[in-house]
């Protein structure tokens, strides 16, 4: 399996998990010049962008570790181009980070966590 299908089969997991546990999906891999959402989700009246990172190892570090500061100064721009598009979304905004290791072929370790960074938009 390569890591643009490791990252797929993760981002589907991530879906799946924020579905289960009563999230909303608004969209998937939204893009714009700044980069790209991985997932943005409603709870109730809270947008939720979502970054996933999935890790087949954790020589590099672990997924967490991968959502830096620069990554989420990243993220926040792309959230804030989402808003310009999308003016009707909530006013209350969280970033969430799924960081899933993948254990074998059919098995993995979720974590989600809610409110993961703070960014000024």
């Amino acid at each position: 399996m390569d890591r643009s299908e490791i990252a797929r089969r993760g981002e589907d997991a991530a879906v799946a998990f924020l579905e289960r546990v009563g999230m909303t999906i608004d969209d998937r891999n939204w893009r714009c010049p700044a980069g790209e959402i991985d997932i943005v989700a409603r709870e109730g009246d809270t947008l939720v962008f979502v970054e996933v990172k999935t890790r087949r190892s954790e020589r590099a570090g672990t997924a967490e570790d991968a959502v830096s500061p620069t990554k989420q100064r990243q993220v926040a721009r792309v959230a804030k181009s989402y808003l310009v598009v999308h003016p009707e979304a909530p006013e209350a905004l969280r970033f969430d980070v799924v960081a899933i290791k993948v254990l074998g072929v059919d098995r993995a370790l979720l974590r989600h966590y809610r409110d993961a960074f703070g960014v000024a938009l």
